[in-house]
């Protein structure tokens, strides 16, 4: 039985196994004045390069999508069916494995399930690769959806769990925002792996999603160095575990900088537990946090139909409408790739310096009304091949950051214990309102040939993305420098503060 009542300013040590007893802990507060060192590379390297693998297979299957609609590819399918029905599955799937793994990541920890997940999509992936019938070819898809959307939730909880308060929202952002990294890597390998002359028409697409299996093996060996969250053990009775786990990281970082860490900020009491109920998950989210519910819905609705109908139907806009082979198309989405890439890397510093509320509403508003440009200027046709690729580079430059700080959010807003939970489902909900019905709107609309239809396409993303910002800039918390426990009180807090009460007379608090 825990011991209760129990005081330890370094990190409650007192804390039994059943997860039943109070503490008091100073580790959030030791990990937020951490300087930055090698053991948070240790954290980004093993946990963010699993979205370059996400953005290679995206990329990949709609670049893919002519080769395999063409005879002899080994599969009887069309390309509406692959930028269609099989991105619609790959995105449910990402939808039900965000929900369940996202539970299971709650109630089990971190750590075990980012490797559990990582090691679903390997072989879903694997299985995508001896494709024999479109049935197969749809199943595994589903499946390789399944194991990236347990991805998300146990990804970005650990990763604002970890990192220190300071770097919180620029590591979020690149990290999420390395999946344009992959997709970078998945456009070239796709020309390469669709040249004939290389590589057989049934043959190349297979080896590319072997690839795949092989970068994650090895993603997976290095994963395996990551901590789990202290913040998730000492609310789950591992108190003696958080406090040697933060004590060896210290360590290590006064080695590196020969310099003492400056003494912790303050400590937090908690009632331990084993595990939060759907229940209280749904009336923490809903019913204490209704603005920061309606922010995040408004954040991943609008920029998952972006993203999901572009991602996967931009090889079929080239060849319908400007007759670009389909072996060349990764040319053309490496350039918008870069773009996506540039975007996180260069405004992430601006979320934790200028602030979360002005750059999500300045980058959703922004990317939504350059892409209302770009959508006037195709319809007009004074678009080319190249000049529609560079007005997508623009555009996604601010989107791209935009729908990286929808993760970021949704993982900092709300209560610790609800994390994995609440990332999870606005992932899935957001991504099954604008991901499963992008790409079938989409690919349904590029494919009648009819540009009219294309820019009716471009603007619904655009007003979504917009209508998105408009919220932000009402809603959006100011979380940049802040501990996760300031933003929203643990549910475990010995003195919960009331949160929307508390998210109000805060919203003006200067960054610290």
């Amino acid at each position: 039985m825990a011991s209760s009542d129990t005081t330890d300013s370094r990190a409650g040590s007192g804390a039994g196994a059943a997860g039943t007893g109070t503490i008091t802990t100073a580790v959030p507060a030791r990990l937020d004045r951490l300087p930055w060192s090698k053991w948070h590379w240790t954290i980004v390297i093993g946990l963010g390069t699993v979205w370059i693998l996400d953005g290679l297979e995206v990329t990949v299957v709609g670049n893919i999508a002519g080769r395999l609609s063409e005879q002899g590819s080994g599969l009887s399918i069309t390309s509406a069916q692959v930028t269609g029905l099989a991105a619609a599955l790959y995105v449910a799937g990402a939808c039900v494995g965000a929900l369940f793994f996202g539970w299971l990541t709650d109630r089990y920890g971190r750590k075990r399930l980012f490797l559990i997940t990582l090691a679903v999509y390997l072989a879903a992936t694997a299985m995508t690769a001896l494709s024999f019938q479109s049935w197969w070819f749809f199943t595994f898809r589903f499946l390789t959806g399944l194991g990236i959307g347990g991805e998300y939730a146990a990804i970005n909880s650990a990763i604002d769990e970890l990192i220190p308060s300071k770097y919180r929202g620029r590591v979020d952002l690149i990290i999420n925002g390395s999946f344009w990294l992959g997709a970078i890597a998945g456009s070239l390998l796709s020309v390469l792996m669709l040249d004939t002359n290389i590589f057989p028409a049934d043959l190349g697409w297979r080896l590319t999603f072997a690839l795949g299996v092989v970068l994650g093996l090895i993603i997976l060996v290095v994963r395996r160095h990551v901590p789990e969250s202290p913040r998730w053990m000492f609310i789950h009775g591992r108190g003696e575990e958080a406090d040697a786990l933060v004590s060896s990281a210290e360590e290590r970082i006064t080695r590196e900088t020969g310099r003492d860490l400056p003494e912790p900020a303050g400590e937090i009491t908690i009632h331990q537990r084993t595990s939060i109920g759907f229940g209280i998950i749904a009336k923490t989210v809903f019913g204490d946090y209704p603005k920061r519910a309606t922010l995040g819905l408004a954040l991943f609705v609008g920029q998952a139909f972006l993203y999901n109908a572009i991602t996967f139907g931009f090889g079929a806009i080239l060849t319908t409408f400007y007759d670009v082979p389909t072996g060349h198309t990764g040319y053309y989405f490496a350039v918008i790739a870069a773009g996506n890439l540039m975007g996180p890397l260069l405004l992430g510093r601006l979320f934790d310096t200028w602030g979360r509320r002005p750059m999500i509403a300045g980058t959703y508003i922004g990317s939504g009304l350059l892409l209302f440009g770009t959508a006037w200027l195709f319809g007009a046709g004074h678009l080319s091949a190249n000049t529609l690729t560079a007005c997508w580079c623009v555009v996604l430059f601010f989107a791209s950051t935009g729908a990286s700080s929808a993760y970021l959010t949704v993982s900092e807003i709300f209560p610790m214990e609800t994390r994995a939970m609440a990332i999870a489902f606005f992932y899935a909900i957001g991504t099954a309102a604008g991901g499963i019905t992008g790409p079938l709107v989409f690919a349904k609309l590029t494919e009648s040939g009819v540009v009219d239809d294309t820019v009716l396409a471009f603007c619904i993303g655009a007003a979504l993305m917009t209508v998105a910002g408009v919220v932000a800039a009402f809603l959006a918390v100011p979380a940049e420098g802040r501990s996760l426990e300031d933003i929203a009180t643990p549910l475990s807090a010995a003195k919960p503060s009331a949160p929307e009460a508390s998210a109000t007379s805060t919203s003006t608090a200067p960054a610290t």
